[in-house]
């Protein structure tokens, strides 16, 4: 199927690694011209170098996404590069254990802002490209704003707060034809992923002993399942989907009974 996404601009944030790095694959594929926004050069670069070897040009911006100025900045240089912007997919975020009884009052607000603030602070920088365009928002977002997790209060509270960002924004850019979706994953293996399963002393059992529970094939979802639902929301081809539809691709993880 043609996305008739070819040469839109699509901002990926988080895009130089895992799920971020899916998307773009996907975006890439589908012909539209994703850009990166990372704090991580190390990683950005390396993607940068894979793709050059392929014959793909990527445009990148270094931003930390905890600093509005540097958000702003970010999305001035695609602008500047490109003069136009048709889609963002807020991406960026990090299970990072701001738990409520290990946890304290700036850990906590830090988490908000790694998590959810630079939610906002793009789409507010993005906002008047995406209204000339009419483009799409895609938030991407965790099972654990349905299903807790446990030592996570700032992750979870984040995500809740995207799930909510992205009603409300559907709502508010109706009269734009801005349509706003959100992506909702469970359980996907990523270089983060990794870090967090590396933290149980036998990884492997504990590894086993989720995807046993995830319905559909036992089987984690993949990078690239989500890229490619991304790129569907962010196409024509769901031109009448919005009003914060919250898309779980997830295997059925979040919502079918364990017992199946």
């Amino acid at each position: 199927m043609d996305l008739n996404l070819k040469d839109k601009v699509i901002i990926v944030t988080g895009g130089s690694k895992g799920i971020g790095l899916g998307i773009v694959e996907s975006l890439i594929r589908e012909g539209a011209k994703p850009v990166i926004i990372t704090r991580n050069k190390a990683s950005v670069d390396e993607v940068i170098d894979v793709f050059s070897k392929q014959g793909i040009d990527i445009f990148y911006a270094l931003a930390e996404l905890t600093d509005p100025v540097q958000c702003e900045k970010a999305v001035a240089a695609v602008v500047e590069k490109y003069g136009q912007i048709d889609g963002l997919v807020n991406n960026a975020g990090v299970n990072d254990g701001v738990g409520l009884e290990s946890g304290n009052y700036e850990g906590f607000m830090e988490s908000l802002k790694r998590n959810v603030v630079h939610y906002y602070l793009m789409a507010h920088y993005a906002l008047p490209e995406l209204k000339r365009s009419k483009g799409a928002i895609v938030n991407i977002g965790s099972k654990t704003a349905d299903t807790g997790q446990g030592g996570t209060s700032g992750y979870a509270a984040s995500n809740g707060g995207r799930n909510a960002l992205t009603r409300e924004w559907a709502v508010e850019l109706l009269p734009y034809s801005i349509r706003v979706n959100a992506l909702i994953v469970a359980e996907c293996y990523t270089p983060l992923y990794e870090k967090w399963i590396s933290t149980f002393p036998d990884k492997e059992e504990k590894l086993e002993a989720i995807t046993k529970n995830i319905p559909f094939e036992n089987r984690m979802t993949t990078a690239e399942e989500i890229g490619d639902t991304v790129a569907f929301l962010l196409s024509s081809k769901s031109s009448h989907t919005t009003g914060g539809q919250l898309l779980y691709v997830d295997g059925g993880y979040t919502h079918l009974d364990r017992s199946i």
